[in-house]
């Protein structure tokens, strides 16, 4: 039964990352906080670093604040959540700035529907420059429309 629990507060944790990155980059990256985020939609050329790659701090404390709390209470399913939200950090890393943003030279071409769908709507997002008007805040669920181009 605990490893029950313990899958659940993993892939529970996994899956509201997904919801807390989109409500987070909707309304606080391009909200109050869109003087960090804006580096991202505005390249330039030859900086590796960004801003908005502090926004990793969002989720990296909680995830570890509970990965702490759960071997400090013996291993328990608080660990496993943190764990969770620390493994959507490292999917963020492969999937946005590997194989979408390309900051490393991996994975520059793919046939599979899923991966072009989410380039495609994540290049969406971009194409908007500003705070306002934008698309597509979410990392890995896709839309539909972005599957039909």
């Amino acid at each position: 039964m605990t490893f029950i629990i313990n899958l659940l507060a993993l892939l529970g944790a996994f899956l509201a990352t997904e919801g807390a990155a989109w409500l987070l980059h909707r309304y606080v990256m391009h909200g109050a906080l869109w003087m960090l985020h804006e580096s991202h939609h505005q390249k330039v050329e030859g900086q590796f670093f960004e801003k908005n790659d502090l926004f990793f701090l969002f989720f990296a404390i909680p995830g570890a604040w509970l990965i702490y709390l759960g071997i400090a209470q013996g291993w328990n399913y608080w660990f496993y959540a943190g764990l969770g939200i620390t493994l959507y950090g490292v999917v963020y890393f492969w999937v946005h700035d590997v194989f979408i943003h390309q900051r490393y030279a991996f994975f520059r071409k793919s046939r599979n529907r899923y991966l072009r769908a989410l380039r495609r709507a994540h290049h969406a997002h971009h194409k908007h420059t500003q705070r306002e008007g934008g698309e597509s805040f979410g990392l890995l669920w896709v839309a539909k429309q972005y599957y039909e181009k």
